[in-house]
């Protein structure tokens, strides 16, 4: 594994662990979690890779916000293991995540909507200028490089003083994930960031996930949405009731089938003579139980 240094535009000095070639820069293995005698997850084997976009799907309650809060260091795995560049890791805070490049968005978004948009693109990691006691922010260069990152990204403001609240949802979305990328992630968890957007926004927000894949970031892309997920999906994973029923990449799965997995197709299928007999209920697009047993893909390991 090698190391690089490189000194950021913001003036810090950020370390770069490359992973070796084809190797996943994180990777759940067997790894689950208990809270007492609930087990919110199971069995769970998940890999990210640089420049790969890996969609978790799942209806409510199963199991992806437990996912997300290991990931991002809120909560500790109770089995399997999590490997950060191929080293078992147990992180305590988000800030040890971050360390490790791992950054996350979350629906909520995490800014102060009366401040304007470069302020809470440094929010909390301030540029500050003169000498001690009498350091100053330096606003200016904060104006400039925020403005300088989020064309990068292809986000052009016409005024970066408006505040944050002002703009749509999925132009703060888009201000998030520029900021993740500016400073150092390189691992990216969007949990459900498409949501509570509209098709017009959402597409937005595909085009910026997008966007950070072609950057080289590992993105991770929670979502309920299968035909958002398909949109900018690499490798697919479904999860049901804490347990994996889905990982597939993309070649190895259809629209169609990763929509039957997301919407209980395999529940369906299984009470489709009994929904036969009640009145008013087509069952004659459901599939076949039989057509949606397919075994989880998992790579073998070493594989890229």
């Amino acid at each position: 594994m090698t190391t690089t240094h490189e000194t950021g535009s913001h003036g810090t000095v950020l370390q770069d662990e490359a992973p070796k070639d084809g190797a996943p820069v994180v990777a759940l293995r067997n790894a689950g979690k208990s809270y007492g005698n609930i087990r919110a997850l199971h069995g769970v084997d998940l890999k990210v890779f640089p420049s790969q976009v890996t969609c978790v799907l799942g209806d409510n309650g199963a199991g992806k916000s437990t996912l997300i809060k290991i990931i991002s260091g809120l909560h500790q795995h109770t089995e399997g293991e999590f490997l950060v560049d191929g080293e078992p890791v147990r992180f305590s805070t988000p800030r040890e995540a971050l360390d490790k490049g791992i950054a996350t968005v979350y629906q909520d978004l995490a800014v102060v909507p009366l401040m304007p948009v470069w302020r809470n693109f440094f929010l909390g990691s301030e540029m500050t200028k003169g000498p001690w006691p009498l350091r100053r922010l330096d606003i200016e260069k904060m104006k400039k490089t925020a403005d300088e990152e989020l064309r990068n990204m292809g986000i052009v403001l016409d005024d970066l003083e408006q505040p944050i609240g002002t703009l749509s949802g999925g132009q703060r979305q888009c201000v998030a994930i520029a900021r993740a990328v500016y400073f150092g992630a390189r691992v990216l968890i969007l949990d459900e960031p498409t949501a509570a957007l509209g098709v017009k926004q959402s597409g937005v927000v595909l085009k910026y996930i997008a966007a950070a894949r072609e950057k080289g970031l590992g993105v991770i892309f929670i979502t309920h949405n299968p035909h958002h997920a398909y949109m900018v999906g690499d490798h697919f994973s479904v999860l049901r009731l804490g347990t994996m029923e889905l990982n597939a990449s993309r070649d190895e799965v259809s629209l169609e089938e990763l929509t039957n997995h997301m919407a209980g197709g395999t529940e369906l299928a299984a009470l489709k003579h009994e929904l036969s007999q009640v009145r008013g209920v087509d069952v004659e697009e459901l599939p076949e139980e039989k057509d949606l047993t397919a075994p989880v893909v998992t790579a073998p390991e070493g594989s890229g």
